[in-house]
């Protein structure tokens, strides 16, 4: 699908970008960095505006949820904004009843678990999606030649809070799901795809220059689970996708075993965690293709010395692949102070 003749990449405003250009597999200039869940978190110009209103709302209003995104670019200096939004919004907007409750996570009132909680389950209007097409408008407008990256949660992640009705450690009701009950769990999970590819597209369409595709949970599966369970349903995201001329960047934490396998269901860039070196995911994953990551946000709140030479060594090590988008293993802590974010990110840019 060509995109908009007014799309940052059409218009060959973000095309040149490092971002844009790394996750093409070309280096050139500085080397290109951005944080995960740099949107918020540790600003305190987020907590102000975010201050009574809960997170879900923040997302759907279009003029806040694009100043959230863009306050991490001006204060960092980063080289791509990412979308202000929550992998749980599509699912809000198809009509689950949905909240994020502080210091738990996704809550969903009706959790999927029979097939009568699947029948209820309505198909996403794309018109529904109209508060992040807005949202997206305003920020690109204001980015010019620093991309947006667009981004959705896979359907394995997504479909474990729709079938546990909260964060769970061990995901006991999915796996007893996903193994007694395979045409249902293929139902949900299918069903989760093409609500999180519309969320995806349409950040797409309305400007993004990128997309992520977030597994948080996969690292809890064995390689054998993911191939038979997960896998297939994120390829039917990626494939869905394909037709928008973007890079494909996947992540998962704590899934350096299978790294290949994530792949394969269809990335162009493949994010890295932090328990895995860049040099060994590189290896692992045959020298072709380009990686993201994977600064340890733990090392933040140490010395800067410490954090200097861990940067140094992390980069290094991403330099045998084709290209290197320098970011964090995992998102950035709350407690994390803006000013050596700020910090870091110019020490990358000087390297």
């Amino acid at each position: 699908m060509p995109l908009p003749s007014n799309h940052p990449l059409v218009t060959g405003f973000t095309a040149h970008s490092q971002l844009v250009q790394a996750y093409g597999g070309i280096r050139s200039g500085h080397l290109p960095i951005w944080f995960m869940r740099q949107a918020g978190r540790s600003l305190p110009e987020y907590r102000a505006l975010r201050e009574g209103v809960p997170m879900l709302d923040s997302c759907l209003r279009p003029e806040m949820a694009a100043e959230i995104t863009l306050q991490p670019v001006r204060r960092h200096n980063v080289d791509a904004a990412i979308f202000f939004s929550d992998i749980v919004i599509p699912l809000k907007l198809a009509g689950v009843d949905v909240d994020i409750v502080a210091g738990v996570g996704p809550v969903m009132a009706h959790p999927i678990r029979t097939r009568e909680d699947f029948n209820s389950l309505r198909e996403l209007d794309v018109d529904a999606l109209s508060p992040i097409t807005q949202a997206i408008h305003i920020v690109t407008a204001e980015l010019g030649k620093t991309p947006l990256i667009g981004f959705g949660g896979a359907p394995f992640t997504l479909a474990s809070y729709l079938i546990e009705g909260a964060p769970s450690k061990d995901l006991p009701i999915t796996r007893a799901l996903m193994k007694n009950d395979p045409e249902l769990w293929n139902d949900i999970l299918a069903w989760v795809s093409r609500t999180t590819s519309s969320f995806i597209r349409a950040q797409v369409v309305a400007g993004a220059s990128a997309l992520q595709l977030f597994d948080s949970w996969a690292g809890r599966l064995s390689k054998d689970e993911y191939l038979r369970f997960a896998a297939p349903h994120s390829k039917t995201v990626m494939t869905s996708l394909s037709d928008l001329p973007v890079a494909r960047v996947h992540f998962g934490t704590k899934t350096g075993s299978m790294l290949p396998e994530m792949r394969d269901v269809g990335a162009t860039v493949m994010g890295i965690d932090t328990d895995t070196p860049l040099d060994v995911a590189n290896s692992l994953l045959g020298g072709d293709i380009p990686l993201q990551g994977n600064i340890d946000p733990e090392k933040l709140s140490g010395p800067w010395d410490a954090l200097k030479m861990h940067v140094i060594d992390v980069i290094q090590r991403g330099s045998v692949a084709p290209a290197h988008i320098v970011n964090l293993g995992h998102g950035v802590p709350p407690d994390a102070d803006p000013e050596v974010l700020t910090r870091l990110v110019a020490f990358v840019h000087e390297q």
